[in-house]
């Protein structure tokens, strides 16, 4: 009985991991320590450290994430070899042209990005089956990539928005990021739309001032621009235009598509959300219990309960716990049924003779 107690009370400690004063001279209790890749470990810890404070911003340049820094290089790399493949090759482009290295670029980025005005279009072979081969490693570029690095820069910018969207109350760091845990996707979607709608306007107003379109046509050249559709009746045919749409087209395309990747993100999340609440209200029946006894003892631990409402959540699989189980097992070497510190020196040591 003692020993059932014990096993209940660390799932339970493993819920609610807050220390109880009461629990300092128990025998019993086991130090219970959150683990390292936790969430909230690294945000706790700088709570401690600097009462509830947000840390100081560090300039963009002083933290650049890696994969920023591969996406700045194959983007680098990727222009390069475009402006100077279709500079090479600019007679054998025909359209509105202005300056033949902004041309090269410009046409990259439409490429890349699949607008495909048809302002500049290629107009031999050689000149075709580059753009071809510039076509699929853009798409590559832009979906593999750049997509990536939107979703970091995104999240980035989630800290402020909860801030934003709390602007009344006191909220610490620990608040703060448990928010964004609880709504990720949600927070996502905002702050891509909130961008989407900045590009929209920014775009609109250009190409009225810029490429003196009247409002209505340039609203439609932006839409069919950010949807790839790129009928090519209206685009950016002045030198200043061009400069602005190789940093318009390819930010807006992306937040697009990001957009529209989170909007069906958070309608999975608000389905997964109603079947887990759904799962938690309905009542058990005896052929739950069957299927929760995992080891057929007549019994459900707490345990064995949380493993099977997490397989009704599709949280994990049958796949998942017997991969988890092969693992268990063969880390315990002495088949005591438990893991313990013997057990994986032993199986260092035995990983270091082999």
């Amino acid at each position: 009985m003692a020993e059932n107690d014990t096993k209940q009370s660390l799932v339970l400690g493993l819920l609610d991991p807050s220390p109880q004063p009461n629990q300092k001279n128990d025998p019993t209790r086991r130090r219970y320590r959150r683990c390292r890749s936790a969430p909230l470990a690294n945000l706790v810890h700088l709570e401690k450290n600097v009462g509830g404070a947000l840390p100081y911003s560090e300039p963009t340049y002083a933290k650049l994430h890696p994969s920023s820094t591969q996406v700045t290089l194959f983007l680098a790399v990727y222009l390069c070899v475009g402006t100077l493949c279709f500079f090479l090759v600019k007679h054998q482009i025909k359209g509105k042209k202005t300056n033949g290295i902004l041309d090269a670029v410009y046409f990259c980025v439409v490429t890349m990005t699949t607008v495909g005005y048809g302002d500049l279009v290629p107009n031999s072979v050689p000149s075709k089956l580059l753009a071809c081969a510039f076509v699929f490693t853009g798409m590559a570029l832009c979906g593999l990539i750049l997509i990536k690095a939107a979703d970091y820069l995104v999240e980035k910018q989630e800290i402020l928005l909860v801030k934003v969207l709390h602007v009344h109350k006191k909220i610490g760091p620990t608040d703060i990021l448990k928010e964004i845990e609880a709504n990720k996707v949600k927070y996502k979607f905002l702050m891509t739309l909130a961008l989407l709608l900045v590009l929209i306007i920014v775009g609109t107003i250009f190409l009225a001032t810029v490429e003196k379109l009247d409002l209505v046509d340039a609203f439609y050249c932006v839409c069919s621009t950010i949807t790839t559709l790129g009928y090519g009746d209206k685009s950016f045919s002045t030198e200043a235009g061009r400069v602005f749409a190789i940093f318009w087209i390819v930010t807006s395309t992306i937040c697009v598509a990001l957009f529209f990747l989170y909007l069906a993100e958070l309608n999975t999340e608000s389905r997964q959300r109603s079947l887990v609440k759904w799962i938690l209200t309905r009542r058990m029946t005896i052929v739950d219990f069957e299927a929760a006894d995992l080891d057929d003892d007549g019994v459900v631990s707490a345990d064995e309960f949380i493993i099977y409402k997490l397989k009704e959540m599709g949280k994990i699989s049958q796949e998942d716990i017997s991969l988890v189980m092969d693992e268990f097992k063969n880390l315990d070497i002495d088949q005591s049924g438990t893991l313990s510190a013997s057990d994986i020196t032993l199986g260092q040591s035995s990983q270091t003779g082999s």
